[in-house]
């Protein structure tokens, strides 16, 4: 049986103007792997409505999870939750549960929950709200879309929170190797072993140290026997 899939979708302008490095999809990836989940797809798309409803709705209807990260802080830009809201045809208001959330972390900061402050607490229509332990402003999730923010340290605490609720498959475990050889030289025996172990998956990632040339050989899968027995065979044979 295979596992759930999940897509994760980056949103902003920062991430494709190079002025922020995206490194919550990596993190995303590596918490998915060890809950038994496929990362199947990863899209980028800019503060735009149209191009966040048409990703929101494409990915929701091809995974089993989806992941956002970005644009639901407190400004002009941070057009997120309208645009999913939109994308699941679902009005969007301050949410009493959430303005409450915010108005405690803002009394306890002593700082005013002004007008801005207050756009993080409209949430759509039969959404159910993500716990933000960082800065308070909550996430939410809409259909089987999870929508959080793009600050790491926030996107990597919601998503700890909703791990647990996620319903996931076997681990997928990888084994490696470096072969100091060129890639054509092991390109022959690797797809070999591709076809006879099906059930797993092989990559080959070439490298130069201290100008020695080579490949790191990746194989990944569910069978750790497998693995463990295709990784034998490829060091004997390039031992």
């Amino acid at each position: 049986m295979s596992n759930p899939t999940g897509a994760m979708l980056v949103i902003g302008d920062e991430i494709l103007s190079g002025r922020t490095r995206d490194s919550n999809t990596n993190h995303l990836a590596c918490a998915l792997t060890a809950a038994g989940i496929d990362l199947a797809e990863v899209r980028v798309v800019r503060d735009d409505a149209e191009a966040i409803i048409a990703a929101v709705r494409a990915l929701s209807a091809a995974c089993t999870y989806v992941f956002t990260s970005g644009g639901i802080g407190p400004t002009h830009d941070d057009i997120t939750a309208d645009a999913v809201a939109r994308a699941f045809d679902a009005a969007i208001d301050i949410r009493e549960d959430a303005r409450a959330i915010l108005a405690a972390h803002y009394e306890r900061a002593g700082t005013d929950l002004n007008a801005a402050r207050l756009r993080m607490a409209r949430i759509p229509e039969g959404a159910s709200l993500i716990e933000n332990p960082v800065s308070a402003a909550p996430g939410f999730i809409i259909g089987n879309v999870h929508v959080m923010a793009g600050v790491p340290s926030i996107f990597e605490a919601m998503l700890a929170s909703i791990l647990p609720s996620l319903t996931g498959g076997a681990p997928v475990i990888s084994r490696n190797l470096d072969i100091h050889r060129a890639e054509g030289d092991i390109a022959g025996p690797l797809a070999d072993l591709a076809a006879r172990y099906p059930q797993l998956s092989f990559g080959s990632y070439p490298f130069q140290r201290s100008g020695v040339h080579g490949a790191n050989v990746v194989a990944r899968g569910q069978d750790v026997s497998a693995l463990d027995a295709a990784m034998a065979e490829l060091a004997e044979h390039f031992g």
